[in-house]
């Protein structure tokens, strides 16, 4: 019998929207979309956070505008919910027991995952393992401090996408975010392509995948399962 693939996707902890007094978290779409692509390739699926436990939901996310067939899946599928509501601390998973590590987005993770040093200790070990990494729409942010074995900017010289200049501005955001995912990207020397604000858009550059919004999520999984897949 095979062993089925397995699959980390690390979500933010982080539920504050700057010093807006909204709220943020995780993108539910880029959550549930590639959580079910993931599921019925009859893939392992493991939920991480950097407090483990039930991260926060962006709750825009969970507007009927932004509801998806996907989202409503996820919603009443038990198991799932589950899942999410006892994620596993991310200081206590080790990137060696997984396939490949997906990150979904939301704000969220630019004021956690993009500075926690568990975060940033496990995209080195994957890329310089020359494992599958996705991340999306704002996750890419993650990258921002990550480097590569010989120091230099892990996405120095790399194809790469995420959520736009002109995407946070149309989210009326940019001045609220602590930085800029396009403007970091290119600060650290990747190549950054994009396509019309909120198209789906994804970039493989060798076992590195990135996605540039919620309508790269699932799409972006896919990748990375074929990825894994060519490895296999």
């Amino acid at each position: 019998m095979n062993t089925p693939m397995t699959v980390l996707m690390v979500l933010t902890s982080h539920d504050e929207l700057g010093d807006t007094g909204r709220k943020t978290g995780f993108w539910l779409e880029e959550l549930a979309a590639p959580y079910y692509h993931f599921r019925d390739a009859g893939w392992e699926v493991t939920l991480a956070s950097p407090k483990g436990g039930r991260p926060p939901l962006d709750p825009k996310s969970d507007e009927p505008a932004f509801q998806t067939d996907q989202t409503r899946r996820f919603e009443a599928d038990a198991e799932a919910e589950a899942q999410l509501g006892s994620t596993v601390r991310l200081d206590a998973v080790s990137a060696d027991d997984f396939d490949a590590v997906f990150y979904p987005g939301g704000h969220g993770p630019l004021w956690d995952l993009a500075e926690d040093p568990a975060s940033i200790a496990l995209i080195e070990r994957v890329a310089r393992g020359n494992r599958p990494l996705a991340l999306v729409c704002h996750a890419p942010g993650a990258l921002r401090h990550t480097t590569a074995a010989d120091g230099s900017p892990l996405v120095a010289g790399r194809q790469v996408t995420g959520f736009t200049d002109s995407e946070e501005e149309a989210m009326g955001l940019t001045q609220v975010v602590p930085f800029l995912v396009e403007d970091e990207l290119v600060a650290g020397g990747a190549v950054f392509s994009r396509v019309s604000d909120f198209g789906p858009h994804v970039v493989v550059d060798g076992m590195l995948v990135t996605g540039q919004n919620p309508a790269s999520s699932g799409p972006a999984a896919q990748e990375l399962i074929s990825l894994v897949g060519a490895r296999s």
